[in-house]
């Protein structure tokens, strides 16, 4: 089954930019998950296990270097075409 998740970092810092720029590099890190960012958000899909996986070992690494942060995210199962736009 595939999954589809918006995801938003919002760190609890000053200089915000580098921890979610950070999150992001992160996630490239997986060659089987597709990923798009855009001004508000980042969206990834792939395998549902690998991408929920994935999102509880990366939120906690982020966690563990940054300190609070609160993430904010929106699940659809099912593989959306990223780079759709309209």
């Amino acid at each position: 089954m595939k999954l589809t998740v918006e995801i938003s970092m919002y760190p609890f810092r000053d200089g915000y930019i580098d921890p979610i720029q950070w999150f992001i590099e992160r996630l490239d890190q997986y060659p089987n998950i597709d990923r798009v960012t855009n001004a508000m958000a980042t969206q990834i899909s792939g395998d549902y296990n690998e991408v929920m996986a994935l999102l509880a070992r990366e939120m906690k690494a982020a966690y563990e270097k940054w300190g609070k942060a609160v993430f904010v995210c929106k699940f659809i199962g099912g593989a959306l075409d990223l780079s759709h736009k309209q």
